[in-house]
């Protein structure tokens, strides 16, 4: 039976992660795996950075930056197999800024039904709302929107409530 302390080739871990060679070299220069080097100079990975690799690929699907992914691996033991509770507070981490975008994204499908650039989706809402395009002295873009993403961004500029 394996053990999580066996040691794995480049081209084992890719061929059981899927992960091409050099997605693994790249890994490797960003932090987010290690190995060790035989007297050859040959690579050997734990088997335990086969978690780290499906966890990074995880993380892909979910739309996850791989900044994001390193900064929770700090917390994370390198040289040992990381525990159940290791791995339960990853997901948290994750889970909560999956919870932001999707609010993210809603807020912004909200706006999209009620404002592209002038304040709608209709041309003929917009000689309503915005006649002669007067947004457009403001500046380019979505005018509206990006007076509401500014302040969101700069509580500054936020409006007292």
């Amino acid at each position: 039976m394996p053990r999580s302390d066996d040691l794995l080739t480049v081209g084992e871990v890719s061929a059981r992660t899927g992960v091409a060679v050099s997605a693994l070299h790249f890994y490797e220069r960003e932090g987010l795996i290690s190995s060790t080097r035989t007297a050859s100079n040959q690579r050997r990975f734990t088997r335990h950075m086969l978690r780290r690799i499906s966890l990074i690929l995880v993380a892909k699907r979910l739309g996850i930056p791989l900044s994001e992914v390193a900064e929770v691996f700090r917390a994370l033991p390198a040289e040992a197999e990381p525990t159940r509770n290791d791995w339960r507070r990853v997901s948290r981490v994750w889970k909560i800024r999956l919870e932001e975008r999707r609010a993210a994204i809603e807020a912004l499908e909200r706006e999209l039904v009620g404002c592209i650039g002038c304040g709608c989706l209709s041309m003929r809402s917009c000689d309503l709302l915005n006649p002669g395009d007067a947004l457009a002295a403001e500046g380019s873009g979505p005018r509206r929107i990006q007076a509401v993403v500014e302040t969101e961004h700069d509580p500054a500029q936020a409006e007292p409530s």
